[in-house]
């Protein structure tokens, strides 16, 4: 992987602090890190987990997920290699990862999950979401209902429903897609 395809979020992350006006030492205790930590994420000499992300992301009041897509500047048309960056999903036993599909856009929420997930970790989301199992099979629970996803099925979970889901075998590929009703807008003029 080259040092181009490595996800940079600390740009991002730098932008959506200071349009805050947070301290970097500020964010840094809201997010249970060390400000030196934080510093190398923010100046690119350090990659967060997927955990850790998700500190920050709270700490600056927004959402991993809206730090990774404003990583890039969007372009009209953008290929994502299949051997673009990734980052290690928090709570994952083992090889579980997570990369982005989409560069750049703050409304189009599209993720591949592979490996290992955290089940016990709960999501709700104001969005509409749709996960896609390419490779193998997951379970999910939605709505306090479950469901077993094959190879090529999809699950449509409509916004503000408590859900999770895990990989039922080695191997499984889920992409989530999520579109986004209200957006809030990093300054990207700050920095």
């Amino acid at each position: 992987m080259s040092e181009a395809d490595t996800l940079l979020v600390g740009p991002g992350i730098r932008r959506r602090r200071r349009a805050l006006e947070l301290t970097l030492a500020e964010v840094a205790r809201r997010a249970g890190l060390s400000v030196p930590f934080l510093s190398q994420i923010e100046n690119g000499r350090s990659r967060p987990s997927m955990g850790s992300l998700q500190r920050i992301a709270d700490a600056l009041d927004t959402t991993a997920v809206q730090l990774m897509a404003t990583a890039q500047a969007p372009r009209p048309v953008d290929v994502v290699r299949g051997t673009s960056a990734s980052v290690r999903e928090s709570g994952a036993d083992g090889d579980g990862r997570m990369r982005p599909l989409v560069r750049g856009h703050q409304r189009l929420h599209a993720l591949e999950f592979t490996g290992d997930h955290d089940w016990g970790r709960e999501f709700r989301h104001r969005n509409d979401e749709i996960l896609y199992v390419a490779d193998g099979s997951a379970e999910v629970e939605a709505d306090g209902d479950f469901y077993r996803l094959e190879r090529g099925d999809t699950l449509y979970c409509a916004g503000g429903l408590v859900h999770r889901w895990r990989p039922i075998e080695p191997g499984t590929r889920v992409l989530v897609v999520g579109i986004a009703d209200h957006v809030q807008v990093m300054d990207e003029q700050s920095g």
